[in-house]
Formats: C-alpha cells, sequence, structure tokens
C-alpha cells in the first residue's frame, strides 16, 4: 500500500490556475500508476486524468484535456496536476490515487490508495 496526500486546492477566479500535488509514503511510488478524480457536491466522483508509473502514458478526461496537464517526479513520490483555464465546472474535491500496473484508470473501484482530497473552487 501507499499512503496519499493531497495539497495545493483552493479559491481562484474563473481563467485562473492552480497546480496539484498528490505526494506518497509507503512502498516504492515508482511501482503504481497514479490518477487525480474529482467529485462535485450531488455527483459522483469522476476520472480526470492518470500517468502511468514511468510517466510515458497520460490518460485525459475528455472535459479537462487541453487544460490540465498530469506529470510525477517519482524522485520525489509526487504527482502534480496543473491546471489552466479553470472553469466555474470544475469545482470539486479532487482525490488522487494510486494503483498497480493492471488498474483500470477510468474506474473509481479500480485503484488501492486513495488520498483524502483537497477542495478546488472556482469562481465565475
Amino acid at each position: 500500500q501507499v499512503q496519499l496526500v493531497e495539497s495545493g486546492g483552493g479559491l481562484v477566479q474563473a481563467g485562473g490556475s492552480l497546480r496539484l500535488s498528490c505526494a506518497a509514503s509507503g512502498r516504492s511510488f515508482s511501482d503504481f500508476h497514479v490518477g487525480w478524480f474529482r467529485q462535485a457536491p450531488g455527483k459522483e466522483r469522476e476520472f480526470v486524468e492518470a500517468i502511468s508509473w514511468n510517466g510515458v502514458t497520460k490518460y485525459y478526461a475528455d472535459s479537462v484535456k487541453g487544460r490540465f496537464t498530469i506529470s510525477r517526479e517519482n524522485a520525489k513520490n509526487t504527482v502534480y496536476l496543473q491546471m489552466n483555464s479553470l472553469k466555474p465546472e470544475d469545482t470539486a474535491v479532487y482525490y488522487c490515487a494510486a494503483g498497480l500496473v493492471g488498474t483500470a484508470v477510468g474506474s473509481t473501484t479500480s485503484w488501492s490508495s486513495w488520498g483524502q482530497g483537497t477542495q478546488v473552487t472556482v469562481s465565475s
């Protein structure tokens, strides 16, 4: 298992930017794919982006493609989500998740470890 802690959330105006961080501890971080999900009030948790264990392969939801960028620094046990051109509909609690090779990246039930989440609020 790996333990995950998100940070970097906050309040930003529409069109602004935020960078979220997901810091890991425990098992070797470089063994894990890492994903970002979000959950808005009254809605189901949804997939945002994911990155493979070696950083080579990335997966994006259509709603964030071209605006959000995922990256990782295995030496720092950290994955980042750079969010640009934020919209009010991006408002949600953002969670990072970790899973070994074979994880179905778009499925919330496939990931083995989850962080506690960080709130992102985008005002119009």
